[in-house]
């Protein structure tokens, strides 16, 4: 991806700041959540948060996304203590990020840009490499102008538009042509990948889907008994992992999927939809939630909107609410009116809520611990041997005939 400014870049000890508003709409509990996995998906990068700043909005400024007291607050603390680049939690235009790296003299970055970033460092194979080096030019193509600000001093009056403009137009047509090249190159791979799962022939295919770092690999290596990535930051793994299982005699394809998260870039659902077949393909889906997570709700409903843009929302699915050894709450006083939530319920008082009424459709397990594993194996076989007892009738009937 070509060099978005001219500030520095190397990632040793990169020091950051964090900036969101909070919206009418918006509780400030919400947007401190939003911001605690905007730190996480900044450490994840390699940078180090030292502080926040957040301010009451209607709405988003259309020049510098936030007011300009708050920008000037910004930009005094980030001159004072040297900081390397601000790191804003919502997309932002290509004007915005000018005008602020203008204001602020510091590298800025979108929350969208950061997740490309993180998706461009996790890349291992051909597919994810060109899936995340679409996404990124897709990105960078409707702000381009920010590029050529060494030019401006060559605008704005008769006969000195022209170098400026002919500089990005010839940028934009090399990004087209990249643009088609990778189009190409991921139609080619998708073509090889549609072939492969043909040849898996019909047996029962289960995917593991859920938002990122829920502990879906580890899950993945502890029913397959392989070896996936597993790592306790966000987007440890991007390449699709096929692998066959057999339970009670019986055989099953077990994908591990790239998670999800809120406010996904809507280039990076379209790259990766590819990779995604595995989820529109699957015959059973297991939805992994991390129950300790103080918005795991949240999540779960931002798992769920995504499994309906990719059109698998309708699929059987086993909900597995993972992690319960780091469930923790805070019990509440005998005169503590408060509405209860899931961070004063226990977890057995939680099971009661809505959950009970899923009482057929959810496990709960430590996969860390191995809590509750068999159970999660009886329900999912439960699926599995369902789909495989109508996809191969007769093999079942030949199976009894030998026992008889």
């Amino acid at each position: 991806m070509p060099a978005q400014s001219s500030y520095k870049t190397t990632r040793d000890a990169e020091t950051s700041v964090l900036v969101a508003i909070i919206l009418k709409s918006q509780r400030e509990e919400q947007v401190t959540e939003y911001l605690d996995e905007l730190a996480f998906l900044a450490e994840t990068a390699g940078a180090k948060t030292v502080r926040r700043f957040t301010q009451r909005l209607d709405h988003a400024d259309p020049k510098t996304f936030i007011g300009s007291g708050k920008l000037n607050e910004i930009r005094s603390y980030i001159k004072e203590h040297q900081i390397d680049l601000a790191i804003f939690d919502d997309e932002l235009s290509g004007s915005q990020i000018k005008n602020i790296e203008k204001a602020l003299e510091c590298r800025v970055l979108d929350r969208s840009n950061l997740i490309l970033d993180i998706f461009a460092k996790r890349a291992r194979s051909a597919q994810a490499k060109a899936q995340v080096e679409l996404a990124q030019y897709q990105y960078l193509l409707p702000r381009l102008t920010r590029m050529w600000t060494h030019l401006e001093k060559q605008r704005g009056g008769i006969g000195m538009r022209g170098p400026g403009e002919s500089e990005i137009e010839t940028d934009r047509r090399i990004i087209r042509e990249k643009l088609s090249k990778l189009k190409e190159q991921l139609r080619q791979i998708e073509k090889q990948s549609a072939t492969q799962r043909k040849q898996r022939g019909e047996m029962v295919r289960v995917a593991l889907v859920g938002y990122t770092n829920v502990g879906k690999s580890t899950l993945m290596n502890l029913l397959s008994k392989s070896d996936v990535f597993a790592e306790n930051k966000l987007f440890a793994t991007l390449d699709t992992t096929v692998r066959k299982i057999v339970l009670d005699n019986i055989p099953f394809l077990l994908s591990d999927t790239v998670g999800f998260i809120r406010k996904l870039p809507h280039n990076l659902i379209e790259s990766f939809k590819s990779t995604l077949d595995e989820v529109r393909e699957a015959d059973i889906l297991v939805h992994v939630v991390d129950i300790s997570h103080a918005q795991f709700e949240d999540q779960l409903n931002v798992v769920k909107e995504t499994l309906s843009e990719l059109g698998a929302a309708d699929k059987p699915t086993l909900l597995i609410f993972n992690k319960i050894d780091a469930y923790r709450f805070v019990e509440k006083e005998e005169d503590d009116l408060t509405p209860a939530t899931s961070e004063n319920l226990s977890l057995e008082e939680l099971k009661k809520s809505w959950m009970s009424k899923l009482s057929g459709e959810c496990v709960f397990i430590s996969a860390t611990n191995r809590d509750n594993i068999d159970e999660l194996r009886k329900r999912l076989m439960a699926l599995v041997s369902e789909i495989h007892i109508r996809r191969y009738p007769n093999l079942l009937y030949k199976q009894e005939s030998h026992q008889d």
